[in-house]
């Protein structure tokens, strides 16, 4: 019994120490925040057992810089996870910034305003700083608030505008407005254009005349193929009539079609009363 009594205070020993090996925190850290190029940077020491009680300032032309010595279970040892976390009290928005790590445990991470974002430059109330150091296995990972981060703004710069990301999603209905269709050109032009055409016509009965034209054979070549001229002079004067109804009335899809009958009527007719006219030049009677 008294071996037992006495074995039992070390048990509970060894299994404290087992429970402190089994997890991850850090020891000589240091806190610098300054503008480099003022040299005027302002260090402090810090552990986790003693973790800074002032509230950090942090400028516009300043450098917010930590460097710490992770450990596990006492022992210097690279992380697999290390990071700080920025959040904003309010909307809890935060922002993690990666250690740079070693094999020795030691890890560094610096940031300034421009690595912040706008949603937590614009924060009326200190930032948290919260720290994280974890890896694989059984260990307990670290993660509690080291500090707090007073964001102080320049007053003669600009201040940050948020600008509102894109997403995808319902938008406002578009109105489509088209173009109108086109107009026929004013009726004043168009009978000018009229009258030019109908005096060719004189012109080309003249023309037809003078050059040996024979008006006398349209009996006997409407008494050879009828059908052929007839259709031909009529598919000429319905071509003429598509031509108005397209200026007047029609639209494109409507005529096209229409043309392409009229003209395969024309072809057809066409070749049927050449046919009919080259016989009588053969016969020498033009």
């Amino acid at each position: 019994m008294r071996f037992l009594r006495s074995l039992v205070p070390s048990l509970l020993l060894a299994a404290g120490a087992a429970q402190a090996a089994s997890s991850w925190g850090f020891d000589e850290a240091t806190l610098a925040v300054g503008s480099k190029k003022a040299d005027g940077s302002v260090k402090e020491k810090f552990s986790e057992k003693s973790l800074p009680k002032k509230t950090v300032d942090f400028g516009r032309t300043d450098t917010l810089k930590i460097i710490l010595t992770a450990k596990e279970g006492g022992k210097a040892k690279r992380p697999h996870q290390a990071f700080l976390t920025l959040q904003e009290p309010e909307t809890g928005l935060e922002a993690p910034f990666v250690f740079t790590t070693k094999e020795n445990g030691k890890a560094t991470v610096e940031l300034k305003h421009s690595d912040l974002p706008v949603q937590l430059l614009k924060s009326a109330k200190p930032l948290k700083a919260t720290l994280t150091l974890a890896s694989f296995g059984s260990s307990t990972g670290y993660n509690n608030r080291i500090f707090d981060v007073e964001i102080r703004p320049d007053p003669l710069a600009v201040p940050p505008v948020y600008e509102k990301p894109l997403r995808y999603g319902k938008l406002e209905e578009i109105h489509h407005i088209f173009k109108a269709d086109p107009q026929s050109p004013p009726k004043v032009i168009s009978m000018v254009f009229a009258l030019i055409v109908a005096a060719m016509v004189p012109i080309l009965l003249i023309a037809t005349f003078a050059l040996g034209g024979n008006v006398a054979h349209l009996q006997k070549a409407f008494s050879t193929a009828p059908v052929s001229h007839g259709i031909f002079y009529g598919s000429i004067i319905a071509m003429e009539f598509v031509f108005y109804m397209y200026y007047s009335t029609w639209n494109l899809f409507q005529v096209l079609p229409v043309i392409g009958v009229v003209g395969v009527v024309s072809l057809l007719s066409g070749s049927k009363a050449l046919g009919e006219v080259q016989g009588r030049r053969l016969a020498g009677e033009r």
